[in-house]
């Protein structure tokens, strides 16, 4: 369960980190009067704190289980997830240097899990 757990809070993480590059287009596409009520209404910024705040209820649950010296490594597949949806989704160009250090992030994260 505590694996299900670990999962459910990277992903919302990670879609709440897109919903909050979702929400700083949004907010530059509106006019330039704009209210700052307007701007921090706007849906996917309020999505993006609803997310986060979700992943943050996993990670607790995460950590009512796991030390958290071993827990806190594998919130590095943040960097990983995002790295592939920045490449896909908004089409960031991804360097093969970045490439080699998700590859990294993944063994770091792998020797680290083998003391589960």
């Amino acid at each position: 369960m505590v694996s299900l757990w670990l999962v459910l809070s990277i992903a919302c993480t990670c879609m709440g980190q897109v919903a909050q590059k979702l929400a700083v287009q949004r907010i530059q596409q509106l006019e330039s009067g704009s209210t700052l009520a307007q701007k921090l209404l706007q849906p996917w910024l309020l999505a993006a704190i609803a997310l986060l705040g979700l992943g943050a209820v996993f990670w607790l649950l995460v950590l009512q289980s796991w030390p958290v010296g071993i827990a806190y490594p594998f919130l590095a597949l943040n960097f990983i997830v995002m790295l592939v949806i920045a490449k896909w989704l908004f089409n960031e160009q991804v360097t093969a240097r970045r490439w080699l250090g998700a590859l990294l992030i993944s063994v770091g994260v792998a020797c680290m899990g083998l003391s589960l």
